[in-house]
């Protein structure tokens, strides 16, 4: 397989990836011996499309599975998406909506129909964008969390909790969407600071001598809902009021005041209006005391059922109406007071949500939460980074009941019938309800079907061989912002099902089975400012679009390059020019491996090898050892920044042009040592190109094909992993390639100095080779620094020198530019070092003279200082000597 003469990964990068898929290459066989190791996919909106963070996800995940899949796993890495009921359901109404149609207008059966032809039709676009970034995920086992298998687990799981105790019905407060309809979720509600307006108020009487207290709120309206008034029990103010009542100024209600410790008597009045149906707080007081709580709001936020004038108001005109009915009475004591304060929004349909009383379904979940708890206490799952473990114990060791039902009509229904006589009946999926019964209304939360995706994937609650085989799965990728809302509702379901003998019985100790061994936790994207990505800030960055400009390996490496177990990642444009350009980098290495007959081959004793050939061939094996240790720690970007070093600094700059030296010398003089060379290169690049490949599957493959020319197997994918190669490291070659490398880097630094042309060759004398122990480097150097040899010792004349320390010796440059050098320009240079080098010696010269610091500091701190203050004086004598040679 030739190579063309640049990469362009818009060319082949489709074609790749299919002849992957048909070749089966991402085909779990639950048969095979080989270990297992298996990942869910976190499964995307079926509505969306992928961002930045989804791209982040799949990135890392598919370098995972890659990586294990060339170790000689049997992977399953299973994509699937969620049905998304509350985007899903909004935009199919707005598409009808658009028609003059609705939901009512269609009737419930017809609805749902209607949304299955959608996803029918449009619900694959996240599917073609994981196979443009190289997903090599099982497509034969893609799952939909509405998929009839995946649904009957849902309705095994919720008769198996519901028997048990741990699903009942109940009046609760809940977030709710009076535009959807419907109580959400707290991951969709999205808080926002809002400029309001604080409104004190008077209750009671209007004689200041008669008991009344006063309250203050944002929300005028709820004061239709108020059972009662709230002071702290050490209030002198109030203490006298606790347990007598006011009137409401619209109802005929009584106001109860009463001694709560919840309230800051600090704050305001110290006195708090009580609405328990409409306010967190409120409800819980009104549990406490055992308050009234009637719903003075509909639905579709109207007030309703207050018997005030207000019935039948929007809530946000009821809050203008009520303030302006108590200033008619006189009881508006302070209005429109500014007052900035946060609310929450609704994330699908914009509007501030409503907390609202409200007859739900529920999971009692502390039996769970506790088990959720105790499998990371013990060690079955492993959360990486473990800093992140207090958080996780944070929320489940006090975990709230979770409501289930939503007022939807897309999405698993729950499987509750009502009889005739108020009678009610769980129907498992083998079960048939009574005849004449109806079922509940409402559909399930889309989270408590994705608590099921580890095990709902793979067959349960029925046997499969995936199970047997791939259960309980590896790791669980995914950013630390969902830890709650998704990872411990599959912890808690995974515990609960995991005696369960289809999921491989009891784990160790006899503790359940849990749904994954290790939970890997990334960071949020953010810009190259460091801000949140996000569609309302208008940073977001599409990924494919990244893909079409600079191919799916940069938009892969850049990802990878920034993530930490925990971190955080800023990126840009910059960044993926950077990525592309390394693509670049490493496609011309290869060519030029190519171009010079590189290919796979034994490599000779190391005895036959030049020092650049031990140094390279040692350090390959050091960045393996040390890219295995990064994966093994899910530390991408450390993994990522040692093979772009080694790949770019150490292997294309310096050894890639070192083996230009060894080749065109070989074969001017007839010897063999040119093979010697192009077996390193090859044997360094199908190294390299094999430690890339999970992170950048497509140039990797297109290089390392074409480099193994097909005689090493049909593709990268199903290569084996890199082992260690047994090549130790050698320290004297190293040092030798080090010192060689300073060398050549202060003379071509002098070259620029001086406004030499690069590659213009400078007739040059080099003394202290020997006592450097770099001899067998002169001819790199030669090469590397653009230098000759001078036509005659005795004519030589230079014009300009330099002096370069190196490890064992000084090296003294002596050149002869011809009257080419410019000598105010070395004065420049020179000075500037001089100035550097008087400061390192001040600095050591004041802390060598500071006996406080002599006393106390360990002393090979103080042998380090009064080694750099010799170095210091001997570069300052150096550098004033040339300064005045110069003069």
């Amino acid at each position: 397989m030739s190579l063309p003469k640049s990469w362009d990964p818009g060319a082949v990068e489709a074609e790749l990836y299919r002849g992957w898929v048909e070749a089966g290459y991402f085909t779990a066989d639950p048969a095979s011996p080989k270990p297992p190791y298996s990942i869910v996919l976190p499964p995307p909106n079926v509505t969306g499309s992928l961002h930045m963070g989804h791209a982040l996800d799949h990135t890392l995940m598919d370098a995972l599975t890659r990586r294990r899949r060339m170790q000689g796993f049997e992977v399953l890495w299973l994509p699937g998406m969620d049905h998304a009921g509350i985007a899903t359901q909004t935009l199919v109404e707005k598409q009808l909506a658009a028609a003059g149609q609705s939901k009512q207008d269609l009737g419930r059966d017809a609805f749902v129909e209607r949304v299955w032809e959608w996803k029918r039709e449009s619900g694959g676009t996240i599917g073609e964008q994981m196979r443009r970034i190289g997903d090599g995920v099982d497509w034969s086992r893609d799952r939909f969390t509405m998929d009839e298998g995946l649904s009957r687990a849902v309705r095994t799981i919720f008769k198996r909790l519901y028997d048990a105790g741990l699903i009942y019905q109940a009046e609760r407060l809940v977030n709710w969407s009076p535009v959807l309809g419907t109580a959400i979720s707290d991951l969709e509600v999205r808080y926002a600071d809002v400029e309001g307006e604080l409104v004190s108020f008077r209750y009671g009487s209007m004689n200041d001598d008669e008991p009344h207290i006063v309250v203050a709120t944002t929300r005028m309206e709820t004061m239709l809902g108020d059972t009662a008034i709230a002071v702290h029990p050490d209030d002198e103010r109030y203490r006298h009021l606790v347990g007598a009542t006011l009137a409401h100024p619209f109802t005929d209600r009584q106001i109860l005041i009463v001694a709560d410790t919840h309230v800051d008597p600090e704050f305001g009045t110290g006195a708090v209006k009580v609405t328990p149906a409409h306010d967190p707080n409120d409800f819980e007081i009104g549990l406490r005391h055992n308050l009234p709580m009637p719903t003075m709001m509909d639905a579709a936020g109207r007030i309703a059922d207050t018997g005030t004038q207000f019935d039948g108001m929007d809530r946000f005109e009821a809050r203008v109406a009520v303030r302006e009915a108590l200033a008619a009475q006189g009881r508006v004591v302070a209005e429109k007071r500014p007052y900035l304060h946060s609310v929450g929004h609704s994330e699908r349909s914009g509007e501030p949500i409503e907390p609202r009383l409200s007859l739900q379904w529920w999971v009692q979940v502390e039996s769970m939460a506790k088990a959720a708890g105790d499998a990371v206490r013990n060690g079955d799952t492993v959360i990486h980074p473990k800093s992140l473990e207090p958080r996780w114990f944070g929320w489940v060791d006090d975990m709230h009941d979770w409501c289930i039902s939503r007022q939807l009509w897309w999405g698993h229904r729950i499987p509750i019938w009502h009889g005739p006589n108020g009678e009610t009946v769980c129907v498992g999926p083998d079960e048939t309800p009574p005849p004449g019964w109806e079922q509940d209304p409402d559909v399930l939360d889309t989270w408590f079907s994705s608590a099921l995706w580890p095990f709902s994937t793979m067959g349960w609650p029925d046997a499969s061989p995936e199970l047997a085989k791939f259960y309980p799965t590896s790791v669980l990728v995914t950013g630390y912002d969902i830890l709650f809302f998704w990872v411990a509702r599959m912890m808690m379901f995974g515990t609960f099902v995991g005696d369960d003998a289809v999921l491989s019985g009891p784990g160790a100790d006899g503790r359940p089975q849990v749904p994954f061994e290790n939970v890997f936790l990334h960071g949020l994207i953010r810009d190259e400012h460091g801000s949140k990505m996000s569609k309302s800030k208008g940073n977001g960055i599409d990924p494919l679009d990244w893909v079409n400009e600079f191919g799916a390996d940069a938009l892969r490496f850049t990802l990878a390059r920034g993530a930490s177990p925990g971190g955080d990642l800023s990126i840009g444009e910059d960044h993926a020019r950077a990525s592309r350009n390394f693509a670049t980098k490493v496609f011309n290495a290869t060519r030029f491996a190519l171009m010079n007959g590189a290919a796979p081959a034994p490599l000779p004793p190391l005895t036959e090898l030049t020092d650049a050939d031990r140094w390279i061939l040692g350090r390959a094996e050091e960045v393996r050892a040390e890219v295995d240790s990064a994966f093994e720690a899910y530390e991408f970007n450390r993994a990522c920044e040692a093979l772009y070093h080694f790949a770019w600094d150490e292997f294309c700059d310096w050894y890639v042009e070192l083996a230009k030296v060894q080749i065109y010398a070989a074969v001017d003089a007839g010897r063999a040592e040119s093979d010697h060379t192009t077996a390193v290169l090859a044997t360094v690049l199908d190294a390299l190109l094999k430690l890339l490949h999970p992170v950048m599957p497509f140039v990797t493959e297109t290089l390392w094909l074409a480099l193994t020319r097909g005689d090493a197997g049909p593709s990268l994918v199903v290569a084996d992993w890199p082992q260690a190669s047994g090549i130790p490291s050698d320290p004297v070659a190293a040092k030798r390639i080090s010192d060689m490398q300073n060398l050549v880097t202060e003379i071509r630094r002098f070259r620029s100095d001086q406004g030499l042309a690069d590659r213009k060759k400078v007739p040059a004398r080099l003394s202290g080779i020997e006592a450097a122990d770099i001899a067998s480097q002169l001819p790199a150097v030669s090469a590397l620094a653009w230098l000759t040899e001078p036509a005659g010792a005795d004519a030589f004349t230079p014009t300009a020198s330099i002096e370069v320390r190196l490890a064992d010796a000084t090296v003294l440059v002596e050149l002869d530019t011809s009257g080419s050098v410019d000598v105010e320009a070395e004065r420049r240079r020179l000075n500037k070092a001089l100035a550097a080098a008087e400061k390192e010696l001040a600095g050591a010269s004041a802390k060598l003279g500071n006996q406080a610091f002599l006393s106390r500091a360990p002393e090979s701190e103080v042998t380090k200082i009064r080694a750099r203050h010799e170095v210091a004086v001997e570069e300052v004598e150096r550098i004033t000597a040339r300064l005045a040679a110069l003069r």
